[in-house]
């Protein structure tokens, strides 16, 4: 049985995230990283799908060109 997840208000999520600034920077700038490039993804995802299909070869050889050769 799933449990349910406690409500919280955004006036405590601000104090949770900032207490974790003060106290965890490194692992906040790790963690904030990361999201950024999740959104990142998912927006150029969404952008791909309205353009133009690339195939997964193309990627690669823009990526690893070295590997193309």
């Amino acid at each position: 049985m799933p449990t349910a997840m406690p409500t919280i208000s955004q006036e405590q999520l601000v104090e949770a995230l900032a207490e974790l600034m003060r106290t965890r920077r490194e692992e906040f700038i790790s963690l904030f990283a990361e999201a950024a490039e999740h959104i990142g993804m998912a927006a150029a995802i969404q952008e791909g799908r309205a353009n133009d299909f690339v195939s997964e070869e193309e990627i690669f050889a823009l990526l690893h060109p070295h590997d193309a050769e």
